[in-house]
């Protein structure tokens, strides 16, 4: 793609060797998932399961609106509670949990690894496996603005139970707590979730346990754990059920970041906490609501909050924002993920990416992402103001990037673990098939708000695919005007200038050409350093690359090598500490003598336009907006010489 460190957008190159990728298909376990403790089954609660773990505050209530809107008979509740229960199971439990979980990169999730998986089992790269991924991550990226703001909004609005002036506050005192959350981040996943874990375990007991009082509030509700009344509801109900379902599919937001939160704890710490406490409390809780509905239709309005007796309203509104909060956490998180694997993979420009944990890899913190997020989730609330209005807005980009996942799924099944088409067809087409019921349900959001998010998303791709056309023509503009490495390499033997000691490091994405830097230094400086590396950045298929494989060196004269370093989507790149491993392949590198070159350039939009007008301007903004390439690759700053070019695109 680009330079990745003479340029200003620093893009890695994709691995261009044939080397096979170890474990890109295979799908082992990572490091991480070697022993789910305790403490990292509590910390899963907090970080992968808040956002649908609160799905019970709004699920079924904005489900019976639709019903009552559409004159459904009372006995409705046992169709949709059983809906919600199924839906739960298929999606989250059989989907996910069982099956998408398995299908990780080294031990990462999400959208952009599962692109890579689907990759290496087809051997190729194809173009539109990008796409795919490009629209699912920004589809995830809508969903992450919005969840923060549906979820805290429905909780603060509890509060009305207990004081019914409280209405006016709800708007200012959620984004107050949106403003704390987004704030916190910067202390990193693992020191939020061991505040969080503790709380969501008491929020799940607390649900399960009101759900459970509730059971015998009409013992009829246990009809729904049949799924015929699911499918009994809909055919009785016809078209008529699709708000109905939109509303359902809220039950199983947060999947997504499930899948994408997984590289920060492991899979078996996410099955087991799902299994043994998430599923059976919301289960409980489900139908609980369901049960007291059915013996007190009055209390469609709130089924939730009104489970408890009025003395515990105030603790339970109170400890539903603090799990609110926490669910927000679980798709905020993910963004960091995601944002860091398209960095990585040439999506995206350079961003500062802060690592937080000394011993979860995955656990990371982006700045520049975090802000974005928090202005869009307070513009939400703020053009909102409650959740039932943002419930329209909610659900179509989660719908989407499912759908999306199970394409991707199926050929990671097919061709990745060798199933044969009647297992894939068997178990993927019902879950697809449920999908884009559910997708077409919340089409029907568009005008009511649904928008939101596919603009949002629409924004995303159009950034994403600029850049990474941009970057293309860059690369091939300054191929064309460069001249070739093994070249310039004979003329220097033959008629070397000026020798000065040292060791200096030239950085570039295309290893065939002479790198800017190097031209600069030789045509203004006139001197040439005793050792030469010119040094190419590769990203690998999978999320990390062992230290065996890290560096590859090639000779090209006395005074010159050729030096392919890999890292994997999920590392940051560290190149000084890269370079020293070329002393194990017998060459002498001193990196206190060593001096990096790197080619600051200056994009103008001028008459040689590469991209239209709008493309080149946002090309060009998105250029200047990198994060500096001497922290991105973690060069020691005393150390770092830049050479400046201007160049018209």
């Amino acid at each position: 793609m680009t330079e990745p460190v003479a340029s200003s957008g620093g893009d890695r190159t994709p691995a261009s060797d044939d080397r096979p990728e170890p474990d890109a298909v295979s799908g082992d376990h990572a490091e991480i998932d070697a022993s789910p403790t305790p403490g990292l089954i509590l910390s899963t609660l907090g970080v992968v399961y808040g956002d649908i773990g609160t799905s019970p505050l709004y699920a079924l209530r904005e489900s019976l609106r639709h019903a009552h809107e559409h004159h459904m008979a009372e006995t409705a509740v046992i169709g949709i509670v059983s809906l919600l229960f199924w839906t739960v199971v298929l999606i989250v439990t059989l989907k996910y949990v069982v099956l998408i979980l398995r299908a990780d990169n080294n031990g990462e999730g999400g959208t952009l690894s599962l692109v890579a998986k689907a990759q290496g089992a087809l051997h190729r790269r194809a173009w539109w496996l990008y796409l795919v991924g490009i629209v699912g991550v920004s589809l995830f990226f809508g969903d992450s603005m919005i969840t923060p703001a549906m979820s805290v909004l429905s909780a603060v609005e509890g509060m009305t139970l207990v004081l019914p002036g409280f209405g006016n506050w709800v708007v200012p005192v959620t984004l107050i707590i949106v403003v704390a959350l987004f704030w916190v981040q910067r202390t990193g996943t693992e020191a939020v979730s061991r505040f969080f874990g503790p709380v969501m375990l008491i929020w799940f007991l607390t649900i399960g346990v009101l759900g459970a009082m509730h059971l015998l509030d009409d013992s009829r509700i246990l009809q729904a754990l049949n799924p015929l009344y699911a499918t009994g509801f809909i055919a009785r109900n016809g078209l008529d059920v699709l708000p109905v379902m939109g509303s359902v599919f809220l039950a199983v937001t947060g999947a997504e970041a499930l899948y994408a939160d997984m590289g920060h704890f492991g899979r078996g710490p996410v099955r087991i906490s799902w299994l043994a406490i998430v599923f059976p409390a919301l289960t409980l809780s489900y139908m609980g609501q369901g049960a007291m509905v059915l013996s007190h239709p009055e209390n469609a309005g709130n089924p939730f909050f009104l489970l408890a007796p009025a003395a515990f309203t105030l603790p339970l509104v109170v400890l539903a924002t603090a799990a609110t909060v926490i669910a927000s956490q679980s798709v905020i998180s993910g963004a960091f993920s995601v944002s860091q694997q398209a960095v990585q993979l040439g999506l995206l420009p350079r961003l500062e990416i802060q690592h937080t944990s000394d011993t979860q890899q995955g656990q990371v913190y982006l700045p520049r992402v975090n802000l974005i997020l928090m202005t869009g989730v307070c513009a939400l609330v703020l053009a909102f103001g409650s959740s039932e209005r943002l419930a329209s807005a909610y659900g179509i980009a989660v719908t989407g990037d499912m759908v999306i996942t199970s394409i991707l799924a199926v050929i990671v099944f097919r061709y990745a673990w060798k199933w044969n088409w009647l297992a894939v067809l068997a178990i993927m087409l019902p879950v697809l098939a449920i999908e884009l019921v559910f997708f077409s349900a919340n089409l029907m959001k568009v005008v009511d708000g649904g928008y939101v998010p596919l603009m949002f998303a629409a924004v995303v791709v159009t950034f994403m695919l600029v850049w990474m056309r941009g970057t293309l023509l860059l690369q091939r503009k300054l191929s064309a005007e460069s001249v070739a490495l093994d070249f310039l390499v004979e003329q220097l033997t033959d008629s070397p200038p000026t020798v000065v000691p040292g060791t200096a490091v030239f950085l570039t994405a295309d290893s065939t050409i002479a790198p800017p830097a190097l031209m600069h230094n030789l045509k203004h400086n006139r001197v040439l350093h005793e050792r030469n590396f010119v040094v190419t950045v590769e990203a690998a298929t999978t999320p990390r690359v062992p230290e065996d494989r890290r560096i590859r060196v090639e000779q090209l004269a006395p005074r010159f090598w050729r030096v392919w370093l890999r890292f994997g989507y999920m590392e940051q790149p560290n190149v000084p500490k890269a370079l020293a491993g070329a002393k194990a392949q017998g060459l002498r590198f001193d990196v206190m003598s060593t001096s990096y070159f790197l080619n600051r350039r200056s994009l103008r939009v001028g008459k040689a336009r590469l991209m239209p007008l709008w493309a080149s301007r946002l090309y060009a903004g998105m250029y200047r907006s990198a994060s500096e390439p001497t922290n991105f690759y973690r060069l020691p700053s005393n150390r770092v010489v830049e050479l400046g070019q201007q160049i018209n695109i």
